[in-house]
């Protein structure tokens, strides 16, 4: 979050990135910079930018995730800087600006106290002026000991929050990763995590923005309302100031309105009728305008300009009737699916705008529509608000309060949450891609689960007070008390919103997913989602590394206190769905294991979400816990922390596209095709269902029209399709299975594939054949990749393309008998390979493949 005070003539700002310096001393020892600046035992580190105490250590080699932990919040932490000031002018205005100090933060100008901060998630400014002098300035900055801060004995909460080592951590405003080890890396956020910054404001004018709201009327006209200031001067006066957008070439203006005789404020509305709407991609354009402010000035023709952030047009509403909670972006009910957003560096907190566009791309690609930045992480930098609003993607958005019992009744306590909020709420206002403010993550749901009394699960801070601030900053924008919230308890799965873990922690059976009537999940299916080899070459002993090794099980999620791991997860399920036993699996063949385990969540996950994405479900969104590791490891992420996608992510790309075909298990009614259509235009298609029996023999074959409106999802009974009965899903049992294998196909004339789906009557298979005929050739692209051609003769289970320095668009995919696939894979970087080592193998095949590149 960046504090802008503004643009106009003078006014120049300028980050403090070069010459920091950081020490560690024991709690106490040093009580102002003099003494830590004689200090024997304070040994200077310099840095090459400021960032956090764990990244300042990384980047000068005294910090490896790998290595056994230091415990960062026993020490205190100093931080140093030398910077110069010229001779400040007469009139001039200096002012120092932190936008991030995380922890118990004093700081020093020159040997005098600034100012002190305890809100991580606060941005500080101190005007300077006749603090400074020309020529050199030194700064000083004391992060004080956390844990020597949590000893100090304070009332006991209402209720425990398992996850949290110390649970006196509710008085402190700062963020539970690295402080959470049953599922963070061992590097908690202390220091600078935010720019640092020096501003000065000695010319006008000076325009800043003051607010800025962004709507749609029931007639379909937009409107943009804008209040600023316009700082200037009685020689050189306002004369107007106008407000323009513009899209394609239509530029659209107003001037706005002086709220008084000879001031400075500035206030008006512009109306664009008709305007091109903003909408998440899976269901239309994300469109957007570019805004900017004009001053104009003292009779210049040449008016002073204020670019603003691009704006977009949408409309939002929440639709809870029945106990549901659907979303509704300009009046079309939004499936909602996507994940829980993690920082992109865990360590630094921090990350370039390319780094956010290239995730958040990542994520489009899998059909992703929407992103949840969790309570018990961090608030996104506004990067993260421009990719997301760029690409079409949804956030739901907590405020940075998880699970703990806090301390609202303490008024000092209360004014810095005020204030965090207040600046959140400036820095997200007019954000199309921003739906729904929460106030907290699983709070109501932890204080339940703990025995906590009713009247405790809903206070008033998350309630009324956020709620109240929400509504009158962002009033285009949802709130929701808390991420599980409704029914007679916060986590009941069929009201409001949960946290759904019954096909997961709580290892229901694969159909738990419908039983459970899940309205809108805003976490599941959380696994320990093993990554790919070269992920695994990473981590602490490399390949030879073992999921048995306590190394490997440091980075398996688990809850703190509890006797088993999500690991013990994947393996309940690993039996139930394979019938293999995971032990003696891991014991004799660990590679095979491994290949299973990757695959096993992916199932899951692809399960679930066509249980939840059918016609009928009454299923409104369902986030997956979460989108990236923080670090090498088999996390809850669905791709790792360097941005390779794990198996699940392939699974979820194929059920969350927004034209999909999804298959589910209706018992004695058989089975059922889910033909989904989120697209505006209509849906000319066919379904084609092929029944394969023992050996990939041909059965059964049909076809079925698949005519849909835009915007229309219908399912269609596969028994209806086939002229006489076939017991498709093996429900009555009255004699051997009619197929081993259900392939259905959605395909646009011309037998264009669009989606597939693969059904198994008897159930996963899990025999592993010598050779299923796969093969497999290479072809140059035009994007100086290749394009894999595979053929296989038997069924192929979960193909896996290993290619070289390059990423496949697809992978981990079944291949009926028979069936021919052509796969893109893209380059990785800019190093393009001739001839890329590459290795193809089908997990029910003993054989792998090693493909030629035709002559």
């Amino acid at each position: 979050m960046t504090s802008a005070a503004g643009l106009g003539a003078g006014v120049k700002r300028e980050t403090l990135s070069d010459g920091w310096e950081l020490c560690a001393t024991s709690p106490g020892l040093c009580g102002a910079p003099a003494d830590v600046d004689q200090c024997v035992a304070a040994r200077w580190i310099s840095a090459r930018e400021p960032g956090t105490v764990a990244a300042m250590l990384r980047a000068a080699g005294a910090l490896r995730l790998d290595d056994a932990p230091r415990r960062l919040d026993a020490e205190d932490w100093w931080y140093r800087v030398r910077f110069e000031i010229p001779a400040p002018a007469a009139d001039g205005a200096l002012h120092l600006g932190f936008d991030g100090l995380a922890g118990c933060a004093e700081v020093w100008l020159n040997g005098e106290p600034l100012l002190q901060a305890d809100n991580m998630f606060v941005a500080y400014e101190q005007s300077i002026e006749g603090r400074v002098r020309a020529g050199s300035n030194t700064l000083h900055l004391r992060f004080a000991s956390l844990d020597a801060a949590l000893a100090v004995r304070r009332a006991r909460p209402n209720w425990r929050a398992p996850m949290v080592e110390n649970q006196q951590l509710r008085w402190f405003r700062t963020t539970l990763l690295g402080r959470t080890p049953g599922w963070t890396p061992p590097a908690p956020a202390i220091g600078l995590w935010r720019d640092v910054w020096l501003e000065s404001r000695s010319g006008l004018p000076r325009i800043q923005l003051i607010d800025l709201r962004v709507q749609v009327d029931s007639s379909g006209v937009g409107e943009v309302a804008l209040a600023c200031t316009v700082t200037s001067s009685a020689d050189c006066p306002v004369d107007r100031v106008v407000l323009e957008i513009e899209r394609g070439g239509a530029l659209h203006c107003a001037t706005l309105t002086r709220r008084e005789p000879d001031g400075d404020a500035f206030e008006g509305c512009l109306q664009v009728p008709a305007p091109a709407l903003w909408w998440p991609h899976t269901h239309g354009l994300p469109a957007l305008y570019a805004a900017r402010l004009l001053a104009y000035i003292g009779g210049n023709a040449v008016p002073r300009k204020l670019p603003l952030r691009p704006i977009g047009f949408r409309t939002l509403v929440l639709d809870t009737t029945g106990d549901g909670f659907s979303v509704q972006i300009n009046s079309v009910p939004i499936f909602c699916r996507g994940a829980c957003w993690m920082p992109l560096d865990v360590v630094s907190l921090r990350a370039s705008a390319a780094a956010y566009q290239d995730a958040i791309a990542q994520a489009c690609e899998a059909g992703m529509n929407m992103l949840r930045v969790s309570g018990a992480t961090v608030y996104e930098d506004e990067a993260f608000f421009d990719a997301c609003d760029e690409a079409g993607m949804l956030v739901w958005q907590d405020f940075m309060f998880a699970n703990m019992d806090y301390p609202a009744a303490d008024a000092g306590f209360m004014v810095s949450v005020r204030t965090e909020a207040a600046q959140q709420l400036a820095c997200w206002r007019a954000r199309p891609s921003l739906a729904i403010v929460c106030g907290n993550s699983e709070g109501e749901q932890q204080a339940a689960m703990w025995g906590a009394l009713r009247d405790l699960w809903q206070p008033a801070l998350f309630g009324a007070v956020l709620r109240q601030m929400v509504q009158r900053a962002l009033p285009d924008v949802l709130y929701w008390p808390s991420s599980a919230h409704g029914g007679a308890f916060p986590h009941q799965s069929d009201v409001g919103t949960s946290s759904y873990y019954g096909v997961g922690a709580y290892r229901r059976p694969v159909h738990d997913a419908r039983r459970a009537r899940v309205k809108f999940t805003t976490e599941c299916l959380g696994f320990s989602n093993v990554p790919e080899a070269s992920t695994i070459a990473r981590m602490p002993g490399g390949h030879a590394l073992r999921v048995h090794h306590p190394q490997w099980k440091a980075r398996a999620p688990r809850d703190l206190g509890a006797g088993w791991d999500f690991e013990d997860v994947r393996d309940h399920y690993l039996a139930e769905l394979f019938g293999v036993d995971p032990l003696r699996c891991r014991s004799v063949d660990h590679d095979h294991y491994l290949a299973l385990s990757r695959v096993v969540t992916g199932e899951l996950m692809a399960a679930a979400f066509a249980e939840w994405r059918r016609p009928n479900s009454g299923c409104g969104g369902a986030l997956v816990w979460f989108l990236r590791d923080l670090w090498a490891g088999a996390g809850w992420g669905v791709i790792d922390d360097a941005g390779v996608a794990k198996a699940s992510y392939h699974y979820l790309r194929r059920v969350l596209q927004p034209v999909a075909v999804l298959v589910t298990d209706e018992g004695g009614n058989g089975l059922v095709a889910h033909v989904v259509n989120e697209r505006a235009e209509a849906l000319n298609a066919e379904l084609s269902i092929t029944l394969f029996g023992l050996g990939g023999a041909v059965v059964a074959q049909t076809s079925h029209s698949a005519q849909l409106p835009g915007r229309v999802s219908r399912s269609v009974a596969l028994a209806g399709c086939f002229d006489g009965f076939f017991d498709l899903a093996y429900a009555y049992r009255f004699g051997p299975p009619t197929a081993t294998l259900v392939y259905v196909r959605l395909c646009l004339p011309g037998g264009v594939l669009v989606s597939e789906a693969h059904f198994f009557p008897t159930g996963l298979p899990s025999t592993v054949h010598a050779d299923v005929g796969l093969q497999a050739q290479l072809e140059p692209s035009s994007d100086g990749g290749f394009i894999v051609v595979l053929s296989t003769r038997e069924f192929a289970q979960s193909v896996h393309i290993q290619l070289q320095g390059h990423e496949c668009d697809d992978n981990y995919f079944h291949m009926a008998p028979g069936a021919q696939r052509r796969v893109n894979a893209r380059p990785i970087g800019n190093v393009a390979l001739a001839s890329p080592v590459a290795t193809i193998r089908a997990l029910n095949s003993a054989r792998s493949v090693t493909p030629q590149m035709p002559p």
